[in-house]
């Protein structure tokens, strides 16, 4: 009837409403392993997302525990690596303990652009807008499973390692990483609607 599927349309907006009103950055996690199924499910998600001329420029890595080890590795050396050479790290090994502590890492790449030594900064800025649509909605996703997730750009600090490691040629565009939530951390502030909207 149509009152039922007015009453199904209103749980879905309410549902949305609420995976982004709660959904945090986590990095804390809890050892328990996630499922294939959830994984399949939250990628299958983010590539219902919207793209330009919908050219879908994402592909994924899923880097689960066995490999997490090398992967720390690699993230670490190459951290030091800039260290010795008086560059700044900025969180990076803040979020390399975090990226440990997950049970499931996945890769965002760009198919549609090859890797560069620019930290993956020059791929064409559409599809850039249509890979972060992808990633919030594997955020998103995640949430409404009770997963949490980190969104990770400091993995450019290991860029080239990185993209050797997976065997992967193509720009990647960053990595999140999954798992149980360990913490609840609080909302963090953010500026009022009417500060960063102007009306015509």
């Amino acid at each position: 009837s149509q009152r039922w599927r007015t009453l199904q349309e209103g749980r879905r907006i309410m549902n949305t409403l609420e995976a982004i009103s709660q959904r945090r950055s986590i990095r804390r996690f809890k050892d328990t392993p996630i499922s294939d199924e959830t994984i399949i499910k939250i990628l299958s998600s983010a590539i219902q997302a919207p793209s330009g001329k919908n050219k879908q420029p994402w592909s994924f890595i899923v880097v689960k525990e066995d490999k997490r080890p090398e992967m720390i590795r690699i993230m670490r050396e190459s951290i030091a690596k800039i260290k010795e050479q008086g560059g700044n790290t900025g969180s990076s090994e803040w979020t390399a303990n975090s990226m440990e502590k997950a049970p499931v890492t996945i890769f965002v790449f760009n198919p549609h652009a090859e890797n560069t030594e620019d930290f993956g900064h020059t791929s064409n800025v559409v599809d850039v807008q249509s890979t972060g649509a992808a990633i919030q909605t594997m955020l998103l996703a995640a949430q409404e499973l009770g997963i949490g997730s980190l969104w990770i750009c400091d993995v450019f600090y290991a860029y080239k390692e990185l993209c050797e490691w997976l065997g992967e040629t193509h720009e990647m565009i960053a990595a999140v990483s999954l798992g149980y939530p360990d913490e609840s951390p609080d909302a963090r502030p953010r500026k009022p609607v009417d500060e960063v909207t102007r009306w015509l």
